[in-house]
């Protein structure tokens, strides 16, 4: 019996069912907001953003990168299904970005160093 090579990946597939629960997590932030920041809150919310950005990339690497048995019904769908939830995660933290940056393009001056 494969008992002792197929536990191993039980905390694996938690956390994808985990993951797939908590992804959805947070709206879309009104670009508007923006406006009211200052520079120093536009280059923290830049770099925010680009943090997410990563730490979402890299939880979708894993996942897609997972090795789902056999006998879990289902588990490739599940698998498809996070990894793609966190491709949209990705797409919208990057709109995101991308309204800050061009506030910030727009507000702030660049200095001279």
């Amino acid at each position: 019996m494969n008992l002792i090579s197929t536990t191993g990946s039980a905390p694996v597939l938690l956390s994808m069912f985990f993951v797939a629960g908590c992804s959805s997590i947070g709206g879309t932030v009104d670009p508007a907001k923006y406006e009211s920041m200052s520079c120093i809150e536009l280059n923290s919310a830049v770099a925010s953003s680009a943090n997410d950005i990563s730490q979402t990339a890299i939880t979708r690497g894993k996942v897609a990168n997972t090795s789902v048995p056999r006998w879990l019904l289902g588990g490739s769908r599940v698998k498809m299904a996070v990894a793609n939830r966190e491709t949209a995660r990705i797409d919208r933290l990057k709109q995101q970005q991308d309204a800050a940056v061009a506030v910030r393009a727009r507000k702030c001056a660049r200095s001279a160093g």
